[in-house]
C-alpha cells in the first residue's frame, strides 16, 4: 500500500531530528544531525536554523542538493518504526518574519538572541522525492 503525503506526515509527526546530507567542497558526502524545530506537521518542506558561517551553509550555497533521513523508533508493540529518506533542494532564508513563524523557545539554547541572533539563517528544504519503509509498507512519493 502506497502512503499519501498526509498519511506519511501522520507517521512522522513526532520525529524532530534527522540527518542532513550535503556534498562537501571536495565531492565527498557530509552529514550532520539537525532538528526541524518542532515543525513536524510534514508537508514536504523542512525548516532548520543555522549560523551563516558554517560548513553546511557553504556546501548548500555551492550545491543546494540535499538529503534528509528521518527515523522513528519502534512502537511499544514491537512494530518497526519508520525510515524516511527525503531528496530535495535547499534554499537559504534571511527574513526575520519567516524566522518568527518557525521559532520555538527551545532554540534559545543555540541562538541566545532569538531571531535577532547575529549570523542566524534558516535552511528550507523543498522535498522532491520521499522514500519510506515502516516494516510493512514502503513506497516513493514525488512532491
Amino acid at each position: 500500500m502506497t502512503l499519501t503525503l498526509p498519511e506519511l506526515a501522520k507517521k512522522m509527526q513526532k520525529i524532530d531530528f534527522c540527518m542532513m546530507i550535503t556534498k562537501s567542497e571536495f565531492g565527498a558526502i557530509a552529514s550532520r544531525p539537525m532538528s526541524n524545530n518542532g515543525d513536524v506537521d510534514y508537508d514536504g518542506d523542512s525548516y532548520f536554523f543555522s549560523y551563516t558561517d558554517t560548513r553546511k551553509i557553504r556546501e548548500l550555497t555551492a550545491d543546494p542538493t540535499v538529503s534528509l533521513t528521518f527515523t522513528a523508533p519502534p512502537s511499544l508493540l514491537g512494530k518497526p518504526g519508520i525510515f524516511v529518506a527525503v531528496e530535495g533542494r535547499a534554499s537559504l532564508i534571511a527574513d526575520k518574519s519567516v524566522f518568527e513563524a518557525h521559532w520555538i523557545k527551545d532554540l534559545d539554547r543555540w541562538f541566545p538572541d532569538g531571531i535577532d541572533t547575529p549570523g542566524i539563517i534558516m535552511i528550507k528544504v523543498d522535498a522532491e522525492t520521499i522514500q519510506y519503509w515502516d516494516g510493512e509498507d514502503n513506497g516513493v512519493i514525488r512532491v
